[in-house]
């Protein structure tokens, strides 16, 4: 392997952990501490929430514990079209990130099964995104990055990002919002409807794949 691209790679995934330490050492802080920061703004405050969770792909940083700070800060309504704003905007970056710096992997011929799950997702982009997005314990960051590897479409992948999160922000944002109140009850359905939010999605993205899989025999 020709030895600049190897350096290339390494400096590359050096950076990656670099800025994951950033987000996890440095940047550690709680919901509780993110939600009386982004309140700090005042006025400002939702511009501040979207702009961070805008870049936030960028340091790693989890989007749970802001979706949920931003839920505390803006209860689960607002809290829930602050996050959609902000996080469509994140992957639509993250997407353009990686389309820019995985030129080579973008261009690449994939070969094998690794092509038809390419082909796949490249005709079928926002059926294949919005399942994923449906599904909030899938990395979300992931999800934007693997879709610009795989070609997916730039309007496709938007549509579908800003469709699918719907249920999940919510979920998230509803149990943030839930804490503020302290009523027992409900903590207790944002607890429920979060774990409906959750599951529900991966039983059908699992009954999906099934189906999927016998009619192409190809992904399950």
């Amino acid at each position: 392997m020709n030895t600049k691209r190897v350096i290339k790679w390494f400096l590359a995934a050096l950076a990656i952990v670099l800025v994951i330490w950033l987000s996890r050492s440095v940047f550690d802080v709680n919901a509780e501490g993110l939600r009386n920061w982004i309140l700090s703004f005042g006025l400002w405050a939702p511009l501040v929430y979207i702009i961070a969770y805008t870049i936030r792909p960028l340091i790693f940083f989890p989007a749970s514990v802001l979706s949920i700070a931003g839920g505390l800060a803006f209860g689960a309504w607002m809290g829930t079209l602050y996050t959609i704003i902000g996080a469509t905007l994140g992957a639509a970056l993250s997407f353009v990130v990686a389309k820019t710096v995985g030129k080579s992997l973008v261009k690449k011929q994939w070969t094998g099964n690794a092509a038809k799950i390419q082909t796949q997702m490249e005709q079928n982009g926002f059926l294949y995104v919005l399942l994923f997005r449906l599904i909030p314990v899938i990395n979300f960051d992931l999800v934007s990055y693997l879709a610009a590897i795989a070609k997916v479409r730039f309007v496709p992948f938007v549509l579908a990002t800003l469709i699918g999160i719907i249920p999940g922000t919510f979920a998230y944002n509803f149990l943030g919002s839930s804490f503020v109140s302290g009523n027992p009850q409900i903590i207790a359905a944002a607890v429920a409807v979060f774990i409906v939010l959750t599951v529900v999605p991966i039983l059908i993205r699992n009954r999906w794949a099934k189906k999927n899989g016998r009619n192409s025999g190809t992904i399950k």
